[in-house]
């Protein structure tokens, strides 16, 4: 199904409203690769946020704004970024009449690709003028001392104290992974919030950076370190929430718990 996307093929922009452009990709084929059923372990969404969006009024001025996106995790469907991309450029030189309308056309094309309710709200830059940037709070593990040669996903790494029990948010900006299809790095930071056998800092750090090498999409790197740490250090909650740097005007930020709903869409210090 790759070898279909936009991905690692010559890119044609074009620059009128085609919701053709938009690529599904099963959720399934992944999840299956990591031992991921349709009973599913966790629920959560995965927010995206758009900050190239233009397209002309009805007297051919541009406007521009920047849009959020909620994917709920149980869709059929992931919207391939490389189409995602596309599809929002393709608004760029044609006409709509507000905002409004410009929010309506995008929410039903992802839903309908996504295969499930899709939420979608757009805002005016003068409307996000006193946002600001955060970071994770919580145990950053960056600055442990550890060794490591280990660039290829290993869970061995990860281990618990028995004897501790522990409600425990960690966090580290030391994400990275590749895309699957073009290679391309992927950026990020990755919280963890658990309640359980406390789980080795060290080793839950080293398990981090054996993704460095690790060819997936974002989702699914997220739902892996999700089954690995469930699997491997059976916590009673669990979640993982991470957040990757922009590519192309878009940023992808997945969201997996067992016991939360959601997590602040509050952009980051290197978003």
């Amino acid at each position: 199904m790759l070898k279909e996307s936009p991905l690692g093929q010559k890119t044609i922009y074009v620059e009128t409203y085609s919701p053709e452009l938009l690529f599904p990709i099963s959720r399934t084929i992944a999840r299956h690769k990591i031992g991921i059923g349709e009973d599913l372990p966790f629920s959560g969404v995965d927010l995206w946020t758009g900050y190239e969006i233009s397209w002309l009024n009805l007297n051919g001025k541009p406007e521009i704004a920047m849009a959020e996106f909620s994917f709920p995790c149980d869709s059929p469907n992931v919207i391939e970024s490389k189409s995602f991309k596309l599809y929002l450029n393709s608004f760029n030189q044609s006409h709509f009449k507000s905002i409004n309308e410009i929010q309506g056309i995008i929410k039903n094309d992802l839903s309908k690709a996504a295969g499930l309710d899709v939420t979608v709200d757009l805002f005016p830059l003068s409307a996000l003028k006193n946002r600001t940037l955060e970071e994770f709070s919580g145990i950053c593990l960056d600055s442990l001392e550890i060794s490591t040669d280990v660039y290829e996903v290993n869970k061995s790494f990860l281990s618990v104290d028995p004897l501790s029990e522990v409600e425990e948010v960690v966090y580290t900006n030391l994400l990275k992974s590749n895309c699957l299809a073009t290679g391309q790095p992927d950026w990020g930071s990755v919280l963890v919030r658990y309640f359980g056998k406390k789980i080795n800092s060290e080793g839950l750090l080293k398990y981090f950076i054996s993704l460095r090498r690790h060819a997936g999409f974002a989702e699914y790197c997220v739902e892996q370190i999700f089954s690995d740490i469930f699997t491997q250090c059976h916590p009673e909650r669990l979640t993982v929430y991470a957040r990757y740097t922009r590519r192309g005007g878009l940023d992808i930020n997945p969201f997996r718990s067992n016991f939360e709903k959601t997590h602040p869409n509050a952009r980051q210090l290197r978003q």
